[in-house]
Order: structure tokens, then C-alpha cells, then sequence
């Protein structure tokens, strides 16, 4: 979905709009899946990287700008934790018990008038 918000800053209001996103490049060189006995599944991502192209337009008292822009996220690590439950009455739920994301570099080009 688009982001459109405003932000105060110094003097007056920033209002933004980001619309367009598209994720071009996802890169998992290191995966894995376990069980955890009795309790459910580990996921671990290690070093993932992510592309995310977009339009962008700012608008503030003293100006207005939009382009294009390109997000790079590098160095991205996940860990989760998914708990799994089972009656006699239906299917195998599974829920999300934990997780935790870190991100090690983001690069970010914008494109525009300006």
C-alpha cells in the first residue's frame, strides 16, 4: 500500500507520499529451517539482502519535489520462532512465538526534480 503522512519539522509541516513500491530483488544466501521438539519451527535468515524501487513526492510551505528512489537493504538477519498446536478436531495451527530482525546497511537514492 502507498504511505502518505506529514512530519513536523523546524518551522513547518513536511507532507510525503510514497507510492509505487515495488520489491525488485530479495536475496537469501543463507537459510535454514529446524524443528524444535515439543514446541515448533526455528527460521534463521542470515545476511539477506533487499531492493525496494518507489515514487516519492514531499510537499512543504517552501517547496515541492517527487521522483523516483531506490532502497538497498543489506546485512539483514532473522530469527523466528513458530509455535505449532494440534487438536483431534482440526487442522495444525501455527502461530508466531518470536522474532527478532536486524539490518546491517541501508542505501537509499532518490531521483528528482531538485
Amino acid at each position: 500500500p502507498d504511505l502518505t503522512g506529514h512530519e513536523k519539522f523546524g518551522l513547518g509541516n513536511v507532507k510525503y507520499n510514497i507510492s509505487g513500491i515495488h520489491v525488485t530483488a530479495v536475496e537469501l544466501p543463507s537459510a535454514s529451517i529446524s524443528l524444535l521438539p515439543g514446541s515448533g519451527i526455528k527460521l534463521v535468515i542470515g545476511n539477506a539482502s533487499l531492493t525496494i524501487d518507489m515514487n516519492w513526492n514531499i510537499r512543504t510551505w517552501m517547496f515541492k519535489d517527487s521522483g523516483r528512489s531506490r532502497v538497498h537493504i543489506s546485512k539483514v538477519f532473522v530469527t523466528a520462532i513458530f509455535s505449532m498446536a494440534r487438536d483431534n478436531t482440526g487442522p495444525t495451527s501455527i502461530s508466531l512465538t518470536s522474532c527478532r530482525t536486524t539490518s546491517g546497511d541501508i542505501d537509499i537514492r532518490l531521483n528528482g526534480k531538485s
